[in-house]
């Protein structure tokens, strides 16, 4: 006799306070499925990872005009300009900086994954394919020999003369998700999954590899949210960085040498936090965040604890789509909560163990 499957465990609707910030998100968006900045520009990372907060709080059909907005705008040579509309734009759609970023092109393809996860929906991977496939291409014209990926490559063609820590993490990230959907699509890309290991490495092995922005907050936890770090070497990162970052109960700071903290840092550094099995912590962390959100469930962008002023006095989308995600990872109220937690099910055959200890004698931040 055959057994029925059993059903998976349901999960838990939405808070209503995480719905309300998702619908402050929407309200932003364009209608030509854009998500802006305050000041009206547009740049693909922080309007994927807002898509990404539309779609764990079910919100589809606003989710879907974004990611066809990335399908609409997206470069002949794969990649998205850094800043579309804003300050001083005839219009909306004019292109205010013609550079692109690595990280930037990378995210869809995590966006494209996660909203795989979310809704199971084949039909959408196989529409978002192939703008994950040039996105992909076009990063990987920029990774030099030994693994890391230049952060640019400026308005006449130029790349970038250095990789940056943080970025090289998130396209990390975005190869793995870019190399399950290559799974799906039945189109493997083993160049891809050479290059992830390679940016991996150096990113686990090589700080010389990166320029040097440890004053900011996002170069101490990114190589664990990015799934660079895990087990002993992410615990000890994020304790290296501990007293130099977080300030007990109002979040991280930006930058090291400000009195500014950040919900976006703040929600980034919960996520790590949880991706490396420390959800206590994370809870409390997250529970400073509440202190800077706003009647309609939008949130202020930073907090100059000496002035005790908002800085920026701004609620940006991007924000909120932080806070969404911290929430979804832990109470899990969406399939796509453990996005930033699971290596892709297409990579589990991988050698993840200890990328941190991988005997070549360096350590990344030692």
């Amino acid at each position: 006799m055959r057994h029925a499957k059993p059903a998976p465990p349901a999960r838990p609707a939405p808070p209503a306070d995480v719905l309300r910030t998702a619908g402050s998100i929407a309200a932003a968006q364009r209608a030509d499925g854009a998500l802006p900045w305050p000041d009206g520009h547009v740049d693909p990372w922080d309007h994927v990872e807002c898509a990404m907060a539309l779609s764990a709080c079910g919100l589809a059909v606003p989710a879907r005009l974004a990611y066809q907005w990335l399908r609409d705008t997206q470069r002949p040579d794969g990649s998205w300009p850094r800043a579309t509309g804003g300050p001083g734009a005839a219009t909306a759609e004019t292109v205010t900086d013609h550079a692109a970023e690595s990280h930037h092109a990378a995210y869809v393809a995590v966006g494209t994954w996660h909203e795989y996860l979310v809704t199971g929906d084949r039909k959408f991977t196989e529409r978002m394919w192939p703008t994950v496939r040039a996105a992909i291409g076009w990063v990987l014209g920029l990774q030099a020999p030994r693994g890391e990926v230049a952060w640019e490559r400026d308005a006449a063609g130029q790349p970038g003369e250095f990789a940056l820590l943080s970025g090289c993490s998130s396209i990390l990230q975005a190869l793995r998700c870019a190399i399950s959907l290559a799974g799906l699509a039945g189109e493997p890309q083993p160049d891809w999954e050479l290059a992830a290991v390679q940016l991996g490495h150096a990113l686990a092995c090589h700080p010389e590899a990166f320029a040097d922005k440890s004053r900011f907050a996002m170069d101490w936890y990114y190589p664990v949210l990015g799934g660079a770090l895990r087990g002993t070497g992410a615990a000890e990162r994020l304790a290296r960085g501990w007293d130099t970052f977080l300030v007990p109960g109002l979040g991280v700071r930006c930058v090291s040498d400000q009195p500014w903290v950040t919900v976006a840092e703040t929600c980034e550094l919960v996520l790590a936090l949880d991706a490396c099995g420390q959800r206590e912590r994370a809870r409390e962390v997250f529970a400073t965040v509440g202190r800077l959100r706003h009647d309609d469930g939008s949130y202020w962008t930073g907090w100059q604890y000496v002035n005790e002023n908002h800085f920026p006095a701004e609620r940006s989308s991007w924000t909120s789509a932080a806070v969404v995600l911290a929430a979804d990872a832990l109470d899990g109220f969406s399939a796509g909560a453990a996005i930033f937690r699971a290596v892709p099910a297409a990579l589990s055959a991988w050698p993840q163990a200890d990328l941190d200890s991988c005997g070549c004698g360096t350590a990344i931040g030692a």
